[in-house]
């Protein structure tokens, strides 16, 4: 959806502002111009409306669009259950072909994917000990579609570690040596890459990608 909206919105919108025109052009000819008021009254109000409508949803839309097709073929190997994490071993350029929709960037990651849900109680994300290897997840929030929280090595390092996962007004206890992580709107989209050196160090990386996991916190 967003590649077809990038691809054709500049011949798109010269064909709605060429029919606005004619029918503006037609309007003066007909000696219209009450009602070549009237339109341009309701287009503006149109234009207002359908621009807060796109903001306010768009996020909902393209963010919440991850969902949809992680719960039907997630990462091109079978559907990601919510509050499940899926690693991918190929390379972006190798997962195109299996249809994985993160099928882009630089093939010298793998990527994780997964939607959380943190409405039937807080869950706990697991990262391995990563070494020296690059790695991160980000969380996407669908309400807004910004990224509200990273776990990485920017961020919290490369040690292994547990972090808490639970809506904003959660007022349990923190179990000890856990980070807690707030969710603003209770969902979140996970995304996640790890490093990988070469072709020899794919398994390897994908070993500690599979890794990356969610759980309950009993």
């Amino acid at each position: 959806m967003n590649r077809l909206i990038l691809k054709y919105a500049t011949p798109a919108t010269i064909a709605i502002l060429a029919v606005f025109a004619w029918v503006t052009y037609r309007r003066i000819a007909d000696g219209g111009i009450e009602a070549i008021l009237v339109m341009v009254v309701t287009a503006v109000i149109v234009w207002v409306v359908a621009t807060f409508v796109f903001i306010s949803l768009w996020p909902r839309i393209t963010v919440g669009g991850f969902k949809r097709i992680f719960g039907r073929r997630g990462l091109g190997g079978g559907p990601i259950p919510v509050n499940t994490i899926s690693a991918v071993r190929e390379s972006p350029s190798q997962s195109a072909s299996s249809g994985n929709v993160i099928a882009t960037g630089a093939d010298d990651l793998l990527y994780v994917g997964g939607w959380l849900d943190v409405r039937p109680g807080p869950l706990v994300l697991h990262v391995p000990e990563m070494g020296p290897r690059y790695y991160s997840v980000q969380f996407t929030d669908p309400a807004s579609g910004a990224n509200f929280a990273y776990v990485g090595t920017r961020t919290s390092g490369t040690a292994g570690g547990d972090f808490l996962l639970c809506e904003s007004v959660w007022r349990g206890e923190t179990p000890p040596g856990m980070t807690r992580i707030d969710v603003p709107h209770r969902e979140a989209l996970l995304i996640g890459r790890v490093f990988v050196a070469d072709d020899d160090d794919r398994e390897a990386a994908y070993e500690l990608a599979r890794k990356i996991q969610l759980s309950t916190t009993s």
